[in-house]
């Protein structure tokens, strides 16, 4: 990247759980899965009396992915 380049980010959003609650085991195995990939979670939140969880993540955007953004998808 050059150094006048703006850094590019793709994000991610996920939320898991049910109204009784988010396991500590089911988030960290995410948030694992999540890194192996690359992601960084940025932020994680319960919405409002659901007993769920939102984790946002963002990885450095590649050229590969704006690449295969960009192609049309068959079969859609």
């Amino acid at each position: 990247m050059n150094s006048n380049e703006l850094q590019k980010w793709e994000y991610r959003v996920q939320t898991i759980g049910s109204i009784f609650g988010t396991r500590d085991e089911a988030i960290e195995e995410l948030l694992n899965d999540w890194g192996a990939e690359g992601w960084e979670a940025t932020h994680v939140y319960t919405p409002e009396n659901s007993g769920k969880v939102t984790i946002v993540a963002k990885r450095p955007l590649t050229r590969d992915v704006i690449r295969k953004r960009s192609m049309p998808q068959s079969g859609k």
